[in-house]
């Protein structure tokens, strides 16, 4: 009788256990993750494909967000359905077979795990999809058809992202980073995760009012960098519109500058439940802006691809790093224009092993690397690399030199050669890559710090170069992401446009009230 007590009690136990994690689970919000980020230049040649998001789907999404680890507190705060996340690297037009493709994947998980009480999206916002303008907007709208109107939509992007007024109005809460570089781009993430839980578990849901306010300027991301002012003042003025009661969240996005649309342009957005304070907010940060406009200089002296060489090799400390800014890949280049180690290779001062040691990275060339695999380390090679996409300042680039190391299985590079061509270490991929952190170079054998010129295709230096550099300019070379705007073909954005039309008279910076989509 004894153990027949027991076990009814142990039974009765257990049962109520998990009646009240039943009960616990059911109570919590269904909460779905959904996105694709790039950003994408209408003035490259490039194309992108499907396969350059590396969509993650289902759980391994999950890897993405730090603060998400499996027993962190925001994981026991809702039941997380993530659906399909894709980031690219930066590149050309995104095809619409691509486009169409990913978002209905998307879409279909969405409405495998229906019904939804809230959607983190998280995007980047400089998408440009073939024959398709404000590609966000459509995705969001597209979004909101299934899971419907009343569900919570949280949306966190880059600052050198767009927001159209479809965008703005199909999504409740949005955020954006406050730092370039992107420090800040996992917190800035929570932030928005955060500010989607609060407002469901307080049960006030979306905020009244929402205020939109477009800014006409476009600027590159090297002129804005929160490094330096006046972008550091600006974006330090966010916190005192965002922190008051009633106010839920404030962002500024500077834009995207290498694409040829009417969203292209920078705007401020404020979200909260006080009215008064949402308008004067979003009119403050519009205002701060706007009136620095003259203000916004390069966060690095830049000069011409020979001005920079020169300074190179007179500086007395090393490593002095180049940018080669025009065919950036971390802002939507190619990567595959030639001219600047095209430039670099002519120059005597390189010819000699004993010259300069100068480090450049990188050139993507398939066949190239395919050769060098063949051949082996330590082996010459005589073959060519580069302007398979982009050809139109310089054309492939032949590259005769002892092959240094070669290196497979990184993500995006997939396969890496270094060439030993005079003085130059050149980094040959078969795909292409951006070099900004210092173990990029060393998994190779390049040590940056001790190399005299590291010359990489990105604009503003990341902290990992930026903390090495003794020396830094920009290069104005040319490229899909030209830093030279003013002979950039514009033909569809908004115009007057801040600095295309210096002279324009003021704009209206009033705050335009953004209705929700369920409205």
């Amino acid at each position: 009788m004894y153990y027949h007590t027991l076990f009814f009690l142990v039974v009765m136990s257990l049962s109520s256990c998990l009646g009240e994690a039943s009960k616990k689970d059911k109570d919590l919000p269904r909460i779905a993750i959904a996105g694709l980020a790039i950003e994408s230049s209408t003035f490259s040649p490039a194309q992108t494909e499907e396969e350059a998001f590396f969509a993650r789907t289902g759980e391994e999404i999950f890897d993405i967000y730090p603060f998400m680890e499996e027993d962190s507190e925001i994981r026991k705060r809702a039941i997380w359905l993530p659906t399909l996340k894709g980031h690219s690297l930066p590149g050309g037009i995104v095809t619409a077979e691509a486009y169409e493709s990913l978002v209905g994947k998307m879409l279909d998980l969405l409405e495998e795990n229906m019904p939804y009480d809230g959607v983190f999206f998280d995007i980047h916002g400089a998408m440009s999809v073939v024959g398709l303008d404000d590609p966000e907007g459509d995705m969001i709208k597209r979004v909101r058809d299934v899971v419907g109107k009343d569900v919570l939509i949280s949306t966190c992007m880059d600052l050198h992202g767009n927001v159209s007024q479809t965008l703005a109005r199909h999504t409740h809460l949005m955020t954006a980073y406050r730092m370039a570089p992107h420090e800040d781009a996992m917190e800035s993430k929570q932030r928005a995760v955060e500010n989607l839980l609060v407002r469901i578990e307080n049960g006030k849901g979306k905020p009244a009012y929402k205020a939109w306010i477009p800014v006409p300027i476009l600027l590159p991301g090297e002129k804005t960098s929160t490094r330096i002012e006046p972008a550091k003042s600006i974006y330090a003025a966010i916190p005192s519109v965002a922190d008051q009661e009633g106010v839920i969240d404030a962002a500024i996005w500077v834009g995207y500058a290498w694409a040829d649309e009417p969203r292209n342009h920078a705007v401020v957005m404020v979200t909260g439940d006080d009215k008064e304070k949402v308008g004067q907010g979003a009119e403050k940060l519009a205002r701060l802006f706007w009136d620095a406009r003259n203000e916004f200089e390069f966060v690095a002296p830049v000069a011409t691809l020979e001005e920079s060489l020169d300074m190179a090799i007179k500086a007395e400390e090393n490593p002095f790093i180049i940018s080669d800014m025009g065919d950036n890949p971390t802002a939507g280049g190619a990567g595959d224009v030639t001219w600047t180690i095209t430039e670099i290779l002519n120059r005597p001062e390189f010819k000699d092993a004993d010259g300069p040691e100068l480090i450049y990275a990188s050139i993507p060339g398939p066949e190239f690397v395919e050769e060098a695999v063949k051949l082996g380390v330590g082996e010459t090679i005589k073959a060519s690399a580069g302007a398979a996409v982009d050809d139109r300042y310089a054309g492939p680039v032949e590259l005769e030199g002892e092959i240094m190391a070669i290196e497979h299985g990184d993500r995006n590079a997939e396969t890496e050669v270094v060439v030993k061509i005079g003085s130059v270490n050149v980094v040959v991929t078969r795909k292409r890559k951006p070099y900004h952190r210092v173990s990029d170079f060393t998994n190779l054998g390049l040590d940056p710090t001790e190399a005299d010129i590291v010359v990489v295709k990105i604009g503003y230096l990341v902290p990992e170069l930026y903390d090495i550099r003794k020396g830094w300019v920009m290069a104005l070379t040319p490229g899909g992401v030209d830093q030279d705007l003013e002979r950039l073909p514009y033909e569809r954005i908004n115009r007057p446009m801040f600095p295309l039309d210096k002279d324009m008279e003021d704009p209206d910076l009033n705050a335009r009230w953004i209705e929700a989509s369920d409205i």
